[in-house]
């Protein structure tokens, strides 16, 4: 129990640190920062190091996004946001495909590292 409580301050804090050196424009109605944290909760489960489902909070946070995604360019931007953040925190493509069919969203955006963001629609 204790490790998994370390595990996640340390994932808590290492995406503080990313959250303040990234650059913090705004995504129109949505930051790069407010992208991340509303995907926090799903870091474990995209991960792989969490349960075989997301937990809610994690899907309320996608789902969020989601709505606020409401052009190609906010989605594209959101993507162009996410997809640095996936490859350093080593987010599992398999997992990240996954999570709009476990929440039971239509997720337009993906975080996942080998997306072509120009190819978002």
């Amino acid at each position: 129990m204790g490790k998994k409580c370390i595990s996640l301050s340390m994932v808590v804090m290492l995406l503080g640190m990313l959250v303040t050196t990234m650059d913090a424009s705004q995504i129109d109605d949505v930051s790069c920062s407010e992208a991340l944290l509303s995907l926090l909760p799903c870091l474990p489960f995209l991960q792989g190091s969490g349960p075989d489902t997301p937990p809610s909070n994690c899907c309320a946070g996608a789902n969020n996004l989601n709505q606020k995604a409401a052009t190609t360019e906010i989605r594209r931007n959101i993507c162009n946001c996410l997809k640095p953040a996936a490859s350093r925190f080593g987010v599992n493509s398999d997992r990240s495909k996954q999570l709009p069919q476990l929440c039971n969203i239509s997720l337009s955006v993906s975080f996942d590292p080998s997306i072509d963001c120009n190819s978002v629609p």
